[in-house]
């Protein structure tokens, strides 16, 4: 059994939390350890139709973000690695730094002191220098930074597409088994009297 870890907090995208948690749910060897931050459970109420019990209820345990004392907050609970999703600059910025007075800090800081996948998708734009630094330090520490970016070369219908399409991204990172990505193949020839590439 693979434990992973899931962070929600209060970022604008806590559908893209909530969806990785239920493609985990469907998947027999994932043990998933959640923890939702005072803001990330205010969003989750103010964007989606989700009550917090619901989003709760997807994982197979829920720790307090206050309790530095659980077990995410020791190396030696296991884990196969850990997901933000989404990724505030506030939580972002006390991993960079080291300000583990939360939960989903210190379990993000055990996640890269261990060597463990850290996937984070950080949800700010614009970008302004601090913010830039901020992940610079992020990813010479080891973790991934996986802003949800659209992609539109899967040609997607609907915003159900999109975040499914990063989910699958996620996924991969952790090396989780999964058909929600599609390889490229890479470019169509064009059609004569198409677009042309001006």
């Amino acid at each position: 059994m693979r434990r992973l870890v899931v962070a929600i907090t209060g970022a604008t995208g806590a559908i893209y939390g909530i969806r990785l948690l239920e493609r985990l749910r469907e998947i027999p060897d994932v043990e998933t350890h959640l923890i939702v931050s005072a803001p990330g459970k205010r969003t989750i109420i103010e964007e989606t139709g989700y009550s917090l019990r619901d989003v709760e209820a997807l994982a197979h345990d829920v720790h307090d973000n206050k309790d530095i004392g659980a077990s995410l907050a020791s190396g030696t609970f296991r884990t196969a690695g850990m997901v933000i999703a989404p990724c505030s600059i506030k939580s972002a910025s006390a991993v960079a730094y080291c300000r583990s007075d939360t939960l989903i800090a210190r379990a993000a800081d055990v996640t890269l002191k261990e060597g463990r996948p850290l996937v984070m998708l950080v949800r700010e734009t614009p970008l302004h220098a601090g913010h830039l630094k901020c992940m610079l330090a992020l990813v010479e520490m080891g973790a991934v930074l996986l802003p949800p970016m659209p992609a539109f070369y899967h040609r997607p219908t609907d915003i159900d597409d999109l975040i499914a399409h990063t989910v699958a991204r996620v996924l991969e990172r952790l090396g989780v088994s999964q058909d929600g990505v599609s390889e490229w193949q890479g470019t169509r020839p064009r059609l004569r009297g198409g677009p042309t590439d001006a």
